[in-house]
């Protein structure tokens, strides 16, 4: 398999695929042509919601070069079909949105069971690149999420990788939920111990032949700290071992 976890594919203000950090020259040199697309979603109950999302990256793709010879959008309405519709495609993505509630539908249709076998190209896009980790970081980001105790941070993913990634940096530095701030309060007194990476829109992580690496902008953040480790159009290599901070 080979994947790229991406905080968002498109352009800024643009359905078009996002060219920078060589995100779609790398795509399409790995893509198979034609091949079956799925894309799975992120809350199975908004159909409507998702069939947007998943022609938008279907129009992307064929503006891009990359028209796919089928495209299916996977849901409560056809979750019976998983397995099938998985095997049967030569690209999956992963749409974003809101992080445990498609970690749950992930969990439901066994993905991780169902990935293991994926010889083909995988595109995260936010939420799912974050559910791709082998165990999520769920920063909160709704009202109500940071201070409630039964509210679950660090959830079991599809293994893809160890990096836990923080999507749309450039967006969500200072946001404020329930009155913490989203880094300073949050996620840097979460990181200790352990090692996220922040990445804005136009960065992304590959992942192909047992190796990692971050391109573009990006930020480790690890027990309290942060610090930028890749400038745009820079590549910072990962290892596929769980990283210490």
């Amino acid at each position: 398999m080979v994947y790229f976890l991406t905080s968002s594919p498109f352009q800024p203000d643009s359905p078009a695929l996002n060219p920078a950090n060589g995100f779609v020259d790398r795509l399409k040199a790995c893509l198979p042509r034609p091949c079956r697309g799925l894309f799975i979603c992120s809350d199975p109950d908004l159909p409507s919601l998702t069939d947007r999302f998943g022609g938008d990256m279907r129009a992307a793709l064929e503006t891009a070069g990359l028209a796919q010879q089928d495209w299916t959008v996977l849901d409560r309405r056809n979750q019976a079909d998983a397995a099938r519709l998985a095997a049967a495609s030569g690209l999956i993505v992963l749409a974003g949105g809101h992080v445990p509630a498609q970690n749950r539908f992930f969990q439901e249709i066994r993905l991780r069971k169902l990935l293991a076998g994926f010889d083909g190209v995988l595109i995260g896009i936010s939420a799912g690149s974050m559910n791709s980790a082998d165990t999520v970081y769920a920063q909160p980001e709704r009202e109500g999420e940071a201070i409630s105790p039964a509210y679950r941070r660090f959830l079991p993913g599809l293994g893809l990788t160890n990096a836990m990634l923080l999507p749309h940096y450039q967006q969500v530095k200072n946001d404020v939920v329930d009155g913490l701030r989203a880094f300073e309060d949050i996620a840097y007194p979460d990181s200790m111990g352990r090692v996220f990476y922040a990445i804005p829109d136009g960065s992304y992580l590959l992942g192909r032949g047992g190796t990692e690496a971050l391109y573009g902008e990006a930020y480790r953040i690890a027990d309290g700290q942060i610090r930028r480790v890749c400038e745009y159009g820079g590549i910072y290599p990962l290892t596929l071992e769980k990283e210490c901070p």
